[in-house]
């Protein structure tokens, strides 16, 4: 198979596409001299010449450096201002500092950063965190993978059970035990998990994401301690549950004394209590990351009073010693006066109402777009979560959406429209909106995808 005949690459033409490649990477060389200087510069000593090494995906000749970000904005160090769309990955799901979450870190940073110590914003924090997700006790980590990674020990614990199992294609972080993948039917330990040594597949299940015989085949010898799963896929591209899905999944969960966790690190996009809770999932536990502090690093997960009591049982009943669910730094004063501030002043239901209007807005003026340029993609939305997708329909399965995704074809329109003032996630083509992207913001995406999607088509 040809580069053209990708099943990506249907409607496009290749041959333009290369040469519109070329070009923006010139353009984009000679538009960030002062981001090519300190790119050179770290490279003397950042692993990678960056502050974490997926930094560079975004494709650029060199990695484009911040000078500041605002809002729905980001500056960079030679003077471009961007409309972004990626926030961070979902870390700045409610804008780049947040009046309310620099005004509680401002106030806090002159009255310490962590002690090891309670305070009264985790009260408060708890009592937030209760109330809108609909589980009565919680836990807190620096970042969602830790918080996945605590609540998997946490059920291992009190069920007894070693197993877990997740669905293919999924995405929860860096926990190792979830870098299990189906090739070809068969699951298989994820060959580019760098530096493990143990076996996952001895203790991780693995079945695809909207197959309900799959799920009760791997669930019948009651072995399998939890469920670990996002309520929509996102980080393979958008994979929806089909309808009735989750209905019929957590009966089976239930039936063979299996726990459910929600990882809502990014489905958080739904709505105020996140997509379970909009979607009538009753999970065990939930676990989110990135945008409760409003960017500030931290997480929580939360759990079931049954669950809790469990797990409190297991830890009283546990030999004498340090049990390592958590880190010194863990519920730090500065983590827990962010996530009061975004919990009860930035993560509203008049937040959400803005930004779920303003993606409709986004989905539906993608697929005009994508319509009037003759290409057989689609567009998925989860709340303020938008995607346009290299297939015909959504994909129903990892599988589906793994076949869906082209890297170079990404990063290509990426860098298309980064060289046009808007940035986007640089994994699949993922956008969110947040409280200050305006209508206008919204046109100008559209706007430039049009432009870069007319230098990639056939002429007309």
């Amino acid at each position: 198979m040809t580069q053209e005949q990708r099943p990506t690459r249907a409607g496009l033409d290749w041959a333009r596409a290369q040469a519109f490649l070329a070009q923006e990477r010139a353009r984009f060389t000679a538009d960030h001299p002062r981001s090519a200087a300190l790119a050179e510069r770290a490279r003397g000593h950042l692993l990678f010449g960056v502050p974490l090494h997926w930094m560079n995906d975004w494709d650029t000749p060199f990695a484009l450096h911040v000078d500041h970000a605002c809002g729905a904005q980001v500056t960079d160090v030679d003077g471009h201002t961007l409309v972004d769309f990626c926030l961070g990955d979902t870390g700045a799901m409610f804008g780049h500092s947040p009046a309310p979450v620099a005004t509680a870190l401002a106030r806090q940073a002159s009255r310490g950063y962590t002690t090891m110590l309670a305070t009264e914003d985790a009260a408060v924090v708890g009592e937030q965190l209760a109330q809108r997700f609909g589980l009565p006790v919680w836990q807190f980590a620096m970042s969602a993978t830790d918080a996945n990674r605590y609540i998997v020990r946490w059920i291992r614990a009190a069920t007894g059970r070693k197993k877990i199992l997740v669905f293919n294609g999924c995405y929860h972080g860096t926990i190792e035990d979830v870098f299990v993948d189906l090739v070809d039917g068969r699951p298989v330990q994820r060959d580019s998990l760098l530096g493990q040594v143990h076996k996952l597949l001895d203790t991780t299940v693995v079945v695809e994401f909207n197959d309900l015989a799959a799920l009760e085949d791997a669930l019948k010898a009651g072995d399998v301690a939890c469920v670990l799963a996002e309520p929509v896929m996102t980080n393979i591209g958008m994979v929806l549950p089909e309808p009735g899905f989750w209905d019929q999944a957590q009966r089976i969960i239930r039936r063979h004394g299996t726990l459910l966790v929600m990882d809502e690190t990014h489905t958080i996009s739904t709505g105020p209590g996140g997509y379970a809770q909009a979607h009538g999932i009753a999970a065990d536990a939930l676990v989110l990351g990135k945008p409760v502090g409003g960017g500030v690093p931290c997480a929580v997960y939360g759990m079931s009073a049954e669950l809790a009591a469990r797990a409190e049982r297991a830890k009283r009943e546990a030999p004498p010693g340090h049990s390592g669910i958590g880190t010194t730094l863990t519920g730090n004063m500065l983590a827990m006066a962010a996530m009061r501030a975004a919990l009860t002043e930035v993560m509203t239901p008049d937040a959400y109402g803005h930004m779920l209007g303003l993606a409709q807005g986004l989905a539906d003026g993608l697929r005009q777009v994508i319509a009037r340029q003759g290409l057989p993609w689609c567009v998925t939305q989860v709340g303020a979560r938008t995607e346009f997708q290299f297939c015909p329909t959504p994909p129903a399965s990892g599988s589906e959406a793994d076949r869906s995704l082209d890297g170079e074809l990404e990063h290509l329109i990426h860098l298309g429209l980064l060289n046009r003032g808007v940035m986007i996630t640089p994994f699949h083509n993922m956008m969110l909106v947040c409280p200050q992207t305006t209508e206008e913001q919204v046109a100008r995406l559209t706007s430039a995808l049009d432009e870069v999607l007319a230098q990639i088509t056939p002429l007309r």
